[in-house]
């Protein structure tokens, strides 16, 4: 990373902050920081003050603007999605223009600046896909892998499961709800989901990174918890019942891919 020019798609959400927290210290020439959001950014800028943050307005459904933001780099972290279940489902057109669209821009906005690495943030919900989130992240998978056998720039995806410190989780949720009625909702306690830290998943991006030879998913070794198993004995628990598009057990992955088990993490393809 020493010297590097990097930039971060959705750089204000809570894995691109994570990841400059831990990027900084590698002295890398420039971090540019791509969202829509300027006050989001603004509060970054404030609360990092660091002069290698460079803050850049765009959407990734822009091409010209990635163009634009690219020159120059030699590294590319692709966070920006919409990532709300129910979000994506309600706004389908929406998700593709975001999530797929926007990751076919990325690709050849970083072919084109001859960029030498791009890492993409995926998900457990990529692995036979029930909602149009999971779809749109499996569509993104794919056209990374395929790119990169075409192509001198080295394409990878990180498939993730849940991040037990971002902005929205369900614990964020519960302190909520417990302050204002006293009781938490849960959709279904026997629910299981796969966790990380948020510091854990910035670090793996990281490993990735130096390790990555293009063509690979890279899945880091995750716990799986029931939602039961999260709430603190004695809370009051409403149960709403499971949600369209979710399902009870999410997969690492699927029936037609042979995982290499790496230790801490397994490796698909590469």
């Amino acid at each position: 990373m020493k010297d590097k020019t990097i930039l971060l798609t959705g750089g204000t959400g809570s894995l691109g902050q994570e990841l400059i927290r831990q990027l900084l210290p590698y002295e890398p020439k420039s971090i540019r920081i791509y969202s829509r959001g300027e006050w989001a950014q603004q509060d970054m800028s404030q609360k990092f003050n660091d002069s290698r943050l460079r803050f850049m307005i765009g959407d990734v459904r822009d091409k010209d603007r990635l163009m634009q933001v690219m020159t120059g780099c030699d590294i590319i972290i692709h966070t920006a999605a919409l990532k709300q279940v129910p979000t994506c489902d309600y706004n389908p057109t929406e998700a593709i223009k975001t999530n797929i669209i926007g990751s076919v821009n990325v690709v050849e906005a970083a072919i084109s600046n001859k960029v030498d690495k791009v890492i993409a943030i995926s998900s457990d919900k990529a692995v036979h896909p029930v909602n149009i989130y999971g779809a749109s992240k499996l569509v993104m998978e794919k056209l990374l892998l395929q790119a990169s056998n075409y192509t001198k720039t080295k394409l990878a995806c990180i498939r993730f499961g849940n991040f037990n410190q971002s902005r929205g989780n369900v614990f964020e949720l519960w302190k909520h709800q417990l302050e204002t009625t006293g009781e938490i909702t849960v959709t279904e306690p026997e629910m299981v989901r796969f966790w990380i830290h948020i510091g854990d998943a910035a670090s793996f991006v990281i490993q990735c990174l130096d390790m990555m030879q293009g063509g690979e998913i890279y899945i880091p070794k995750m716990p799986s918890i029931t939602l039961k198993d999260l709430i603190p004995e004695g809370t009051k628990v409403k149960v709403t019942g499971q949600r369209a598009g979710e399902r009870m057990t999410e997969y690492l992955f699927g029936e037609a891919e042979k995982p290499i088990d790496k230790g801490d993490y397994y490796i698909i393809g590469g």
